[in-house]
């Protein structure tokens, strides 16, 4: 493994390494090293308390999760994500570490660790997850002010989008050089990007993932998040990976295809005789079942549940159909080969590694525990709008209830993890907003 990466750094004369990890929210933690120190040390060190930040910085009371010495963690570069930075001036590479305790065990707070954990669990029964993401995003135009509404950015023909332009083709070439040079970032990044559309809202995009193995799709998102703004940057505009960022237009999702293959690469899914399999209806069976106790990993901020209300093309329901977009779960149209599911509750606000494991996690102890599926839905399923939680604080109470979904994501991880979350609540809760001063100031 060192003499790939150090033939890997010399031949691309790289001169720095990002060493990264992802922190429970999903912003990249680490330190960036000389070409030759990396190679001296061999591994990064970082306080375990790094990845209790809240979004804002934050951290709760260490003292129950890392010890009250604030100890470090080893985190190992995991080879097969080493990649060269495209947008940087000079010849940069980054690599996602994995967090170890010093007797080699894994980090249990680590995003990162608690996706392995499940996959863990499936590999032991001879199954691989296959998924394919999704990913909206809003393209916005650079604001200085927080407390100013978002506006859709002007493109080459100098005006702002004013209209729905879903699957605009012009409205995309609106934004062509952006988009180059995303593109050509994201295949010197390795990022296997499939497809560009336009989404309903006002410089709403969607990008979509090949599919794959969750581990390297989860390493994927997260590297593209990263990606995207700084494209974005360089070219005089924001891009935003908000649930709902702007008042009026939808919001943006990473809906979740997924699927299961045994060890001779069949689809678990289905039978021999290409009907749907009794673990199909398991699984699906589980994602109803446990979707609303995960939803805070698959819903992580407040503003996650602006996006997820009525009528606004999310959904509010764990109901599942046959290429039904008004349910929760969703099972396209396809071939035996490729019958799958799709999660569509996630927003694209997710730390992909923990939106991946708990979606897994929730088929999983559908097959474990032989649950069976209500009946799928075939109408609309809009006036369903009662079964995920409303707030981030009634999710938060939700996963802490769950004791299936602990034990498999581990239990110090959800207890931490809630902790982090109800800290961001608070801070947030003592925020005073535009509305209250407009409608109580002087009338109440």
């Amino acid at each position: 493994m060192e003499q790939v990466m150090m033939d890997f750094l010399r031949e691309r004369n790289i001169h720095e390494v990002e060493c990264v990890i992802a922190d429970m929210t999903g912003i990249a933690r680490g330190k960036i090293l000389p070409k030759d120190l990396f190679l001296s040390e061999g591994e990064m060190r970082l306080p375990k308390s790094v990845l209790l930040n809240t979004v804002n910085g934050e951290q709760p009371n260490n003292l129950p999760y890392v010890g009250a010495t604030d100890p470090d963690m080893i985190c190992k570069p995991d080879l097969a994500t080493l990649r060269q930075v495209p947008w940087a001036a000079e010849n940069v590479a980054l690599v996602i570490h994995d967090c170890q305790n010093f007797d080699g065990s894994p980090v249990g707070l680590s995003p990162r660790a608690v996706l392995r954990r499940v996959l863990a669990l499936y590999a032991a029964r001879g199954w691989q997850p296959v998924v394919a993401p999704e990913m909206e995003f809003y393209l916005v135009a650079r604001s200085s002010n927080p407390h100013e509404p978002l506006a859709p950015p002007l493109g080459r023909s100098g005006k702002p989008e004013s209209g729905r332009q879903s699957y605009s083709i012009d409205a995309v070439n609106d934004f062509d050089p952006f988009f180059l040079e995303l593109s050509t970032f994201c295949k010197q990044h390795d990022l296997g990007v499939e497809t560009l559309i336009h989404e309903a809202g006002a410089g709403q995009m969607e990008i979509n993932f090949t599919h794959g193995e969750a581990l390297e799709l989860a390493d994927r998102v997260f590297l593209f998040k990263r990606a995207v703004r700084e494209t974005a940057l360089r070219h005089g505009i924001f891009a935003t990976f908000m649930a709902k960022p702007m008042e009026t237009e939808p919001g943006s999702a990473m809906h979740i295809h997924q699927s299961v293959l045994d060890k001779a690469g069949n689809n678990i899914f289905s039978t021999e005789t290409g009907e749907a399999s009794p673990l199909f209806f398991n699984y699906i069976a589980g994602l109803e079942r446990y979707t609303s106790a995960a939803t805070l990993l698959l819903a992580p901020h407040v503003n996650s549940y602006r996006r997820l209300s009525r009528f606004m093309s999310a959904p509010t329901n764990v109901h599942w159909g046959y290429d039904n977009r008004t349910c929760g779960i969703r099972v396209p149209n396809s071939n035996p080969r490729n019958r799958r599911v799709e999660n569509r509750v996630p927003g694209v606000d997710v730390n992909p590694y923990l939106a991946m494991a708990a979606t897994l996690a929730c088929g999983y102890l559908g097959m474990l525990e032989g649950l069976q599926p209500s009946e799928p839905t075939y109408g609309s399923a809009e006036h369903v709008h009662d079964q995920l939680p409303r707030n981030l604080e009634d999710a938060i109470m939700r996963l802490r209830e769950c004791k299936p979904l602990s034990e498999i994501l581990g239990e110090l991880f959800v207890q931490a993890f809630c902790e982090v979350k109800e800290l961001e609540f608070a801070t947030y809760s003592r925020v005073i907003s535009s509305w209250e001063r407009e409608h109580l100031m002087l009338l109440v």
